[in-house]
């Protein structure tokens, strides 16, 4: 999912982003495995979940993009990447590529090959290493997919907004395209096990940007409005009921 970067591995528990060897792999490794996946599981995919993609072409063609959505199952991340036209990186999970049985391996082989980053999301310093790999990603003109929640949804309601995509799109000035999965929970329920047959919709909105905000990425409530902006337009995209809390305090409650 991610032009120019390497899927090579998504070892959260790995790489500060400032030292990740970016460009010491070339175009060509990613964009080639990435061109084969969509070839050889895009068709199967197709078959067993028969997408319908609506507004696809609110995703600009070129430049920096921030694709934003909810979060309601595993296959989330196995459907996005391959609706796209264009390559998404993302952040993901190092559970997803360090498993050493033939499951884990083919999971390691698609992941990377469409476009998970290696940010350790738990460290201490997590949260800036994963910003920081946004921000790159985005200077660099590619697209970076990203689920605001910070984790999958615990009973399919839409949850609070983390600000790191306020702090991303005011950072580089990426417009953030909101998109909405829909269906997805109901193949796939608790996010575990093999998926069921059936439709899912991912439906993309029109770019939102905030250049009005320019120069004002410190003020905590212009990140705040930014982010609750985001979420009411995905929200209305996915027609799910939201909640003002958090999807991990939810989850711990």
């Amino acid at each position: 999912m991610c032009a120019g970067y390497p899927a090579a591995s998504i070892v959260l528990t790995c790489t500060d982003p400032r030292t990740f060897p970016v460009h010491s792999l070339t175009q060509e490794g990613p964009l080639s495995r990435f061109a084969l996946i969509k070839a050889v599981l895009g068709p199967i995919m197709r078959l067993m979940f028969r997408p319908r993609v609506e507004g696809a072409e609110n995703i600009p063609g070129n430049g920096p993009v921030i694709l934003a959505g909810n979060h309601l199952t595993f296959i989330d991340s196995m459907i996005l990447p391959l609706v796209c036209d264009r390559q998404v990186c993302f952040i993901g999970k190092d559970e997803y590529v360090t498993g050493k049985s033939l499951k884990g391996r083919l999971m390691a082989w698609f992941f990377t090959g469409v476009g998970m980053i290696p940010v350790d999301r738990d460290g201490a310093n997590g949260g800036v290493a994963a910003l920081m790999t946004g921000r790159r990603i985005l200077e660099e003109g590619n697209i970076f997919g990203i689920y605001p929640e910070g984790t999958r949804s615990p009973d399919g309601r839409l949850y609070r907004g983390r600000t790191g995509i306020a702090r991303l799109t005011l950072m580089t000035g990426a417009p953030v395209v909101p998109f909405a999965m829909i269906g997805t929970d109901k193949l796939q329920p608790g996010g575990a096990g093999m998926p069921r047959p059936g439709r899912v919709t991912v439906r993309f909105g029109e770019p939102m940007e905030f250049s009005r905000y320019d120069g004002m990425g410190r003020d905590r409530y212009v990140l705040r409005a930014v982010t609750d902006s985001v979420m009411a337009e995905v929200m209305r995209l996915s027609g799910q009921e939201y909640v003002d809390m958090y999807a991990t305090k939810a989850k711990a409650a």
